[in-house]
């Protein structure tokens, strides 16, 4: 690993034409070559204050001997953690976490008026957080309800990478829009007393979070023209003169799967259309990675659920100011602080995302330890 990076930084000085390709191997490398040359330089300090300890025994140095042994203590004690993000840095990455923009899309459930009221804080408080990031954050389509609620909106998550968390310390590959905002799929529960009322009502909103090709990308490479049925149609609703006058509405069905996209928000269908491709590029990506892990038999253990968009995620408990994930089992008071947070550490996403991505690095390596054990167990295999 080690010399494969000093390659690369040997060709990345030279007119090269893979640079691109270089640059992003060595982005990948360098933590780990850090970490490797890190780990191999406390080893030779350990192995020379072993030798100085058996000096100190030959000439009964006692008190020599004794700053050797804690020095070792010391020492050895810090190649634990430096192993575990090594560990850490060669398991598998989700290519997705980090080069993939995302698509989001919330729905307001159970709970009317009160759901779709708090469907619309959901989607401000995304918003907050993206545009703390830096990214762009996009309505592709949306829907609301004469009292400010949202029925249902998607919404597109765009920029480069830049989330906390990359997984190898602070050194490690920053996640883009879809790695940042995965864990947020799922039923968002909440339980508080409407302004109309005296009780304490239970409502929810559904998130679902796609991977979607970044803008740098092609994004129509998944979707040839020839597998798209684009239709165009006056829009309805609320809207002014246009609406009854100009096939503005766009609606785009994948042939395939079946899986169609339907917007009418702009005035424009040049660019009803671009949000539509968009919006179906990210649900088709989507369903075609869904049924490529149901193939090869993935299957998520207990720790992180089922992956299910339907289970249950996260309770927001207003009468206790509480906000519990029921994935991690972490709770954390201040609902206003956590929804108006943004990006930071104190954000709404950042407050349970290192407790998940930790439940999904030991959910890959309980994966690749179980898949060795089956391949040993085989018949035929020595």
């Amino acid at each position: 690993m080690s010399s494969r990076h000093n390659e690369i930084m040997a060709s990345l000085q030279s007119a090269d034409a893979s640079h691109n390709a270089n640059t992003k191997e060595l982005s990948a490398l360098s933590p780990v070559s850090r970490l490797f040359l890190e780990f191999n330089s406390i080893v030779e300090e350990i192995d020379e204050i072993k030798e100085l300890e058996s000096q100190a025994e030959e000439i009964d140095d006692q008190e020599l001997l004794e700053d050797c042994r804690d020095e070792i203590v010391n020492l050895t004690s810090r190649l634990e953690p430096i192993g575990e993000k090594m560990m850490e840095a060669v398991l598998p990455k989700n290519e997705d976490d980090y080069g993939a923009d995302a698509v989001m899309e919330i729905r307001a459930g159970t709970g009317g008026d009160e759901a779709c009221l708090f469907c619309s804080e959901l989607m401000d408080a995304y918003e907050k957080i993206a545009k703390a990031m830096r990214w762009k954050f996009e309505v592709l389509s949306i829907t609301k309800t004469d009292l400010g609620g949202v029925k249902e909106a998607a919404v597109s998550i765009s920029g480069t990478s830049g989330g906390f968390g990359g997984g190898i310390g602070d050194d490690g590959p920053s996640l883009g829009p879809y790695g940042y905002f995965k864990f947020e799929s799922g039923v968002h529960r909440v339980q508080r007393v409407p302004v109309n009322d005296v009780r304490i009502h239970t409502s929810a909103a559904s998130v679902a979070v796609l991977p979607a090709p970044s803008e740098s990308s092609n994004g129509n490479e998944m979707l040839p023209q020839s597998e798209l049925r684009i239709e165009t149609m006056r829009a309805s609703g609320a809207g002014g003169q246009h609406v009854n006058t100009t096939d503005s509405a766009v609606r785009i069905t994948h042939i395939p799967t079946g899986i169609t996209a339907s917007i009418q928000d702009e005035r424009s269908q040049h660019k009803n259309r671009a949000k539509a491709i968009k919006l179906i590029s990210a649900r088709v990506r989507d369903k075609l990675q869904a049924d490529e892990a149901k193939e090869r038999g993935d299957v998520k253990n207990a720790l992180l659920g089922g992956g299910d968009r339907s289970e249950r995620v996260r309770t927001y408990n207003y009468p206790q100011d509480r906000i519990t994930d029921h994935r991690c089992k972490q709770s954390d008071h201040g609902i206003e602080k956590l929804l108006a947070g943004g990006g930071n550490k104190d954000g709404l996403v950042e407050t349970f995302a290192p407790y998940l991505r930790d439940m999904e690095r030991k959910e890959l390596l309980a994966s690749i330890e179980d898949q060795e054990q089956s391949t040993k167990q085989r018949p035929g295999k020595k």
